[in-house]
């Protein structure tokens, strides 16, 4: 029973990404699912967020507009969707049954994809 994340790389700023959290051994649709990323020296934060509902939530103010976050149950997959990427956006994105970072102290977490905008 596990998350594994996927799409992570080097791009420039402006570019993009589609990051993937491919659910094994259970299903994703019955679990709300966040999108969290902690940069080098920071916190962990909560990006993004799809309820069991499909409703979308984005936590950060940085990230409206950019990133776009959406499920495909056929494929137990969680997707982010990253557009208009900047430096400040690198760092180690993870997956996990839960949209804050206090509930996910009691979540199934992926083990993280790096993503790095640089030029």
């Amino acid at each position: 029973v596990q998350l594994v994340e996927s799409g992570g790389g080097l791009v420039q700023p402006g570019g993009s990404l589609r990051l993937s959290c491919v659910g094994s051994g259970f299903t994703l649709d019955a679990y709300p699912i966040g999108w969290f990323r902690q940069a080098p020296g920071k916190g962990r934060e909560a990006v993004s967020c799809i309820s069991t509902g499909d409703s979308a939530i984005y936590s950060l103010d940085s990230v409206k507009g950019r990133f776009t976050i959406s499920r495909d149950n056929a494929k137990n997959t969680v997707y982010l969707q990253m557009d208009s990427l900047k430096p400040e956006d690198t760092a180690i994105y993870y997956c996990a049954t839960a949209c804050t970072v206090l509930a996910g102290q009691s979540a199934r977490w992926g083990q993280g994809t790096q993503v790095t905008v640089s030029s």
